[in-house]
């Protein structure tokens, strides 16, 4: 609920980072890029050994599975922040981000823990019109129970 709200407290010093000659940029929230840094770090370590193209085999509620699983919630906050914030701050986050190669390294991490075919486990039909349900063309419930 918070996140929408903290890019209004950047607004008002806009105008400060207009003036100088080489590109600005500005960080979203301190706590959070710390947050993402340490993940980011961390997810390294364990998907070093894989090349992007080949997908790393995640075990669901192991440690490492806790790891991605925090560092993706992360980046979903930080997108969320990034919608809140005016066309402008954007600009200037996305620069911070450039700098710090976040993004490059989000689109990393990903490609090497997306899965080559992402079947989505449950029933299929049979017969030689079946649909084989993929997390691509089914909803998911995302719910916290």
């Amino acid at each position: 609920r918070l996140m929408p709200e903290l890019p209004m407290f950047d607004d008002e010093d806009l105008k400060s980072y207009g003036d100088e000659e080489e590109e600005s940029a500005l960080s979203p929230p301190a706590a959070l890029m710390s947050v993402l840094a340490t993940q980011e770090l961390l997810l390294e370590n364990i998907l070093e050994c894989i090349p992007v193209g080949e997908f790393a085999v995640i075990q669901p509620l192991s440690d490492e599975y806790c790891l991605v699983l925090g560092y993706l919630l992360t980046w979903k906050l930080t997108l969320t922040f990034f919608k809140a914030a005016s066309s402008q701050l954007r600009v200037l986050y996305s620069q911070y981000l450039r700098r710090t190669k976040s993004l490059n390294k989000l689109l990393y991490h990903l490609f090497r823990l997306m899965p080559e075919n992402p079947l989505f486990p449950g029933p299929t039909s049979e017969g030689p019109n079946r649909d084989t349900k993929t997390f691509f063309t089914e909803e998911l419930n995302l719910d916290v129970k």
